[in-house]
């Protein structure tokens, strides 16, 4: 075993310090990136999850972030390729979301003119009573078919029969307390009656609450697409291992009216162009800033400690002929053996974080590249603190045995 590996072990307690200070400068820029990727993800949740072999978008678009519509007359088009079979678009909206609650005491004291003590005493009195809630939705409608394109993989037969219904909805579990409602609520979605039928998981939305609908239910809540604009298409062919070669098929017939996407590619570009945003950006940036003095001002004190704590035993080899050559390789596979050690630490911190997330209904991802890359910058960290603690070996000298 190489000396710096079991001097770490040996002598653990003194480089935790170094270990932990890694372990959450690695935290805390892998927990931001979760979290924007994961939000990321739940604008595209009902996309991911479809059954579709094939996407099909506007022919300038890099991702289905801020994507648009298409002519209608693109879709002859898709199935003019003899290995397409179904072709499918999703459609979407805004709309005001309202509960159907009391109003809370200030407002009622302002409409009835009683005084809010009053009017918070008459909303308690009721059986029931929640305060009235309203909330911009995101509305989404898929196909309740069977076979349904849009219609999300991890969808019960029961929720799909539930969605049929005329006028019902279904909400992700961490969007009730926002909007007020529970299983069974009647609501209104720009004053149309609607029931909350289903409660969803794994499809939040920090931003703007979303509500998932049938394409039946859609039209009539007048939220339909005109009829001569499509969304982003969904596409079945009959062989999805030849996905990549029907694309490519498609995207040479398109001639600038479209681009055809495998649901692999697109969910790859939407990481790239959510982790793109500005204000993401500066937010990562900040956070590699603030770890980087964070890991390199904890970990190279740490390790200047545990070196003057040896330096009798540097010392030592130095009596031995050891160069000072020899030892900053030591000291610098010691910080080396750290950062490891602080990977380890951060691939725990992280996967608690990610599972308490996802138990309150946020789920987070993590693309390679960014987890390759901070793993890069965390040993970064650890390497220059090493060489930052390398000016203490200068005080193991051979003289110093003999005091």
């Amino acid at each position: 075993m190489p000396l710096a590996l079991a001097t770490v072990l040996y002598e653990w307690p003194r480089y935790m310090a170094a270990v932990v200070a890694l372990a959450f400068s690695g935290l805390l820029v892998l927990a931001q990136v979760g979290m924007f990727v994961g939000i990321g993800k739940a604008f595209t949740a009902t996309i991911d999850r479809s059954r579709a072999d094939l996407m099909i978008l506007p022919a300038k678009s890099e991702s289905l972030i801020n994507t648009g519509g298409m002519p209608r007359r693109v879709m002859p088009l898709i199935y003019s390729h003899p290995e397409v079979i179904a072709v499918s678009d999703i459609d979407d909206d805004n709309g005001l979301f309202s509960n159907l609650g009391v109003d809370a005491p200030e407002d009622k004291a302002a409409k009835d003119g009683t005084t809010k003590d009053a009017a918070a005493k008459a909303t308690a009195a009721q059986d029931n009573g929640k305060k009235k809630k309203r909330e911009w939705v995101q509305i989404t409608a898929i196909d309740t078919a069977r076979d349904g394109l849009t219609l999300p993989t991890d969808f019960s037969e029961d929720l799909r029969l539930t969605l049929a219904e005329p006028f019902a909805v279904a909400v992700d579990k961490s969007a009730l307390d926002r909007l007020g409602v529970k299983l069974g609520d009647k609501a209104a979605i720009d004053g149309h009656a609607v029931r909350v039928a289903a409660i969803t998981t794994n499809y939040p939305n920090l931003m703007q609450p979303g509500v998932i609908v049938s394409r039946q239910t859609l039209r009539l809540l007048g939220k339909a697409r005109p009829s001569n604009r499509v969304g982003p298409m969904f596409v079945r062919i009959r062989d999805p291992a030849r996905a990549v070669q029907v694309r490519d098929q498609l995207n040479a017939i398109a001639d600038g009216r479209f681009r055809a996407w495998t649901r692999s590619d697109l969910s790859k570009a939407n990481d790239k162009a959510m982790m793109k945003d500005q204000f993401i950006g500066i937010m990562l940036g900040f956070s590699m800033f603030l770890g980087l003095l964070i890991g390199v001002g904890i970990t190279s004190q740490t390790l200047r400690g545990a070196i003057l704590a040896n330096v009798k035993e540097f010392a030592s080899l130095r009596a031995l002929g050891v160069s000072m050559g020899s030892l900053r390789w030591v000291v610098l596979q010691l910080s080396f053996w750290v950062g490891v050690a602080g990977l380890a630490m951060t691939a725990v911190l992280v996967t608690a974080v990610a599972g308490f997330a996802g138990m309150n209904g946020l789920p987070m991802s993590f693309p390679l590249a960014n987890v390759i890359s901070t793993s890069i910058f965390l040993l970064i960290i650890a390497l220059g603190s090493g060489v930052l603690a390398l000016g203490v070996l200068k005080k193991s000298q051979p003289a110093d045995l003999l005091r």
